[in-house]
């Protein structure tokens, strides 16, 4: 990647009239303040991992909705929601646009995808199938391969695995890849698969109570973890099996 290249989004800073409290949640989360502190530039695939709780999707949430994306997902200007529960961090962020860089997105997370296909569903278009009479993986994956997720644009997803099986995601890392190579498309990206953090160039930065912490794949936790796993589950199942 160049810096001439038109990305979305180059680099994600503090706002200069932010004024979060310290004290309040998501203030509490060591990658938020780092963020806030430090600022945080965006590769072509850039792709966040770690343990639950450590602030992977209140990031993806913010940076999509700075954009201009809904926070329970779908693309720039389809603002539908069920239930507020997403921070104002938001508010708080800046992002810094590649110029001539397309100001179209996507954003898709697997815990609210069942209000973003009814709000398909009574907002369709040309070609949709009907979601709701998938399995989720299917569904998900019949949305990969619409129209929404080709060509040029800030393509968000936070934990996309969810529902997929093996080779589904497989599947969706040649889809994601792929998508990658447009010039003036981007992906963002929030998982716990190690698979998917597979993803050839992505820039994976590893989250947790210290801070966000640029790594390569083989030294990631959760492979290390998987490795382990599948090679004497006992060793691990004997923590948690009486």
């Amino acid at each position: 990647m160049r810096w001439s290249d038109p990305l979305p989004v180059r680099r994600v800073r503090r706002a200069s009239d932010a004024s979060p409290d310290p004290d309040q949640w998501p203030m509490t989360l060591a990658p938020v303040r780092q963020l806030l502190r430090e600022g945080l530039d965006l590769g072509r695939i850039t792709v966040l991992v770690g343990e639950n709780g450590t602030g992977k999707s209140t990031l993806v949430e913010a940076i999509a909705m700075a954009f201009g994306l809904a926070a329970e997902g779908g693309s720039t200007g389809a603002m539908h929601r069920t239930y507020a529960s997403e921070s104002a961090l938001h508010d708080d962020l800046t992002l810094e646009r590649g110029a001539g860089a397309s100001k179209w997105g996507y954003f898709l997370r697997a815990e609210t995808t069942h209000g973003l296909f009814t709000y398909l569903a009574n907002n369709p278009g040309p070609r949709d199938p009907d979601f709701h009479r998938m399995s989720h993986g299917e569904s998900f994956l019949a949305m990969l391969g619409s129209s929404r997720f080709r060509g040029d644009g800030f393509f968000v997803m936070d934990e996309p695995e969810a529902g997929l099986s093996f080779s589904a995601q497989l599947a969706l890392v040649g889809t994601l890849h792929a998508l990658a190579q447009h010039r003036s498309a981007q992906v963002l990206m929030a998982t716990h698969s190690p698979v998917l953090a597979a993803i050839p160039g992505a820039t994976i930065l590893e989250l947790d109570h210290e801070g966000l912490h640029p790594r390569d794949w083989s030294d990631l936790d959760v492979v290390d973890h998987y490795r382990r796993f599948l090679a004497t589950p006992g060793q691990y199942l004997r923590h948690v099996i009486d």
